[in-house]
């Protein structure tokens, strides 16, 4: 998979929570195996995979949301993240 569709930032701030965009998630991961990979660089306070209605299956991106800016910054201090075997 592309190294342009690593993590990447959405640069936005929701509220007191900071949301990154993960693209390329492999369809064998679900919204708990995704939280708990990323909880090892902070405290994740959500986790969302939108689901295709006609598939059953999640739509390959998702967002996490962490507690602070400093965790978010720990997310990209690892260059890549795989999950499953894939590039996320």
């Amino acid at each position: 998979m592309a190294a342009a569709s690593a993590v990447q930032a959405v640069g936005r701030r929701s509220g007191r929570l900071f949301e990154i965009f993960v693209a390329e998630v492999p369809w064998t991961v679900a919204s708990k195996e995704l939280k708990e990979y990323f909880s090892q660089f902070g405290s994740v306070q959500r986790c969302y995979l939108p689901f295709d209605k006609d598939t059953g299956f999640h739509r390959s991106y998702g967002w996490i949301q962490f507690s602070t800016h400093e965790d978010v910054q720990n997310v990209f201090q690892k260059n890549t993240h795989i999950l499953e075997g894939a590039k996320v």
